[in-house]
């Protein structure tokens, strides 16, 4: 038969601040092990986190890929198509292919529409 400790007796089992076992205390015991003394010293004593670097907003252009309505070439971030100096479509975010270099939404690369577009277009 395993020993519990007491249910309503404080003074006699208390519980280790660092891994929440119970102990019997001894003088001025504050931790059930030197382990968890140790550790508890280093949890206090660990630097602080470095800082959280938020990235400079990019805009959406960078990252929209846009197709020529006569020749279906692919441009990201060019709106104008080279070939034929017309204005070309939005097909998606997406962005160039490290493989091939061809421009690519993320659509056709997930299979399904993961971001919703839902940016305010200026009329003209």
């Amino acid at each position: 038969m395993t020993a519990q400790p007491p249910w309503r007796h404080d003074d006699a089992t208390m519980t280790c601040p660092a891994c929440g076992s119970r102990f019997a205390p001894s003088g001025r015991r504050r931790y059930c092990s030197d382990a968890c003394r140790a550790d508890a010293w280093r949890r206090r004593h660990r630097p602080a986190p470095a800082p959280l670097v938020i990235p400079p907003t990019m805009s959406r252009a960078a990252v929209t890929v846009y197709e020529c309505p006569s020749c279906d070439a692919r441009y990201v971030e060019a709106q104008r198509c080279d070939e034929c100096g017309i204005f070309a479509r939005r097909v998606g975010l997406g962005g160039h292919c490290p493989h091939c270099d061809e421009a690519v939404t993320v659509e056709e690369l997930v299979g399904v529409d993961v971001i919703a577009d839902n940016s305010p277009r200026r009329r003209r």
